[in-house]
């Protein structure tokens, strides 16, 4: 009895080593498609790149990266739905400066974005920029701040949504320039282009990528950009700061995931947003869209993010602006 107990073990061991113990849930990361939410229309600026970043990442991981489109509240159901997912790299969240934005600007949000989820890779920097309809009459910053002052309350300008660094760039504008303009708010900048277009409202700060498209396009008429200098992939156009000395909003895009995420499946992901970054396809597409590819490790990017968390609490303090 104790030779056939013994052989039994012995024949166990054997299948176990032939067709193995059942892994840990990262080491064959990823084996199944990976969701990606990103708090924005389709269409608009971090839809672009998001898709961009999501083909890379498929090519190099040999799974899927789903883009879903969870639009609103500034980005924060897509931060909420990641944050709520089970912390196992299939679910990550599409981080930009509305992120860091929100903390301070929104005061009943049911997350902590520090707190509750973890950096993974940074994907590129990118400034906004002010363009307005073809029909405004403004040509310059200077003659936009003129016409605003001498109209007071009857120019409105677009966001993609409260709390995004396009509303927040705005916001910035009219408390250092005292120009009265009424927001209004929209569930993604491409939803508010045929607004702006038609001269319905008057203006937007929207990210570089969309804002590009459509000023090249010649749709509208680009005015400034948001850096401290003029952007290298856009050097014809003025910095705002030219003409509103100290007046900057640089923005960030990149990726997080649910507190929990296994160090492993971040490393992993990291890697692989540093390889596409020095992929020249990758590279010419980001800054067709505007960007600089700027990759990080994981505790660079969670410290810009908190950084950048900090700084815009002193905008939103400054612009005197909150949403409940």
């Amino acid at each position: 009895m104790l030779r056939i107990l013994r052989n039994g073990f012995f024949g166990l061991t054997i299948i176990s080593a032939l067709f193995g113990a059942s892994p840990p849930a990262s080491a064959a990361y990823p084996d199944r498609p990976v969701h990606w939410m990103i708090g924005f229309a389709a269409g608009g600026p971090v839809d672009i790149v998001a898709r961009i970043m999501a083909q890379a990442l498929s090519d190099r991981l040999g799974q899927q990266f789903i883009v879903e489109n969870k639009a609103g509240s500034g980005g924060n159901i897509a931060a909420a739905a990641a944050i709520n997912a089970p912390a196992d790299g299939y679910t990550l969240l599409f981080v930009a400066p509305n992120n860091a934005i929100s903390t301070s600007l929104y005061k009943k949000l049911p997350f902590d974005f520090l707190r509750d989820t973890v950096p993974v890779a940074s994907i590129m920097q990118l400034t906004n920029m002010l363009v307005v309809a073809n029909a405004f009459p403004p040509k310059t910053v200077q003659e936009f701040i003129d016409y605003c002052k001498a109209n007071p309350g009857k120019i409105s300008y677009a966001s993609s949504g409260n709390g995004t660094s396009v509303h927040m760039s705005a916001e910035l504008f009219k408390a250092m320039t005292k120009c009265d303009m009424i927001h209004v708010p929209y569930r993604g900048s491409a939803i508010a282009f045929p607004d702006i277009i038609s001269n319905k409202v008057q203006l937007i700060f929207d990210n570089l990528p969309s804002a590009l498209e459509q000023s090249r396009g010649g749709n509208v008429r680009a005015l400034g950009v948001t850096s401290p200098q003029r952007w290298p992939t856009v050097p014809e156009v003025p910095a705002i700061a030219e003409t509103v000395p100290g007046f900057e909003s640089v923005g960030f895009y990149g990726i997080s995931a649910p507190k929990g995420t296994p160090p492993e499946i971040i490393e992993t992901l990291n890697k692989a947003v540093g390889e596409a970054l020095k992929d020249p396809k990758v590279i010419a597409r980001l800054t067709e869209n505007g960007g600089i590819p700027k990759p990080m490790t994981p505790a660079e990017f969670g410290k810009l993010v908190a950084d950048e968390t900090a700084k815009w609490k002193k905008v939103v303090e400054f612009a005197g602006v909150s949403v409940d």
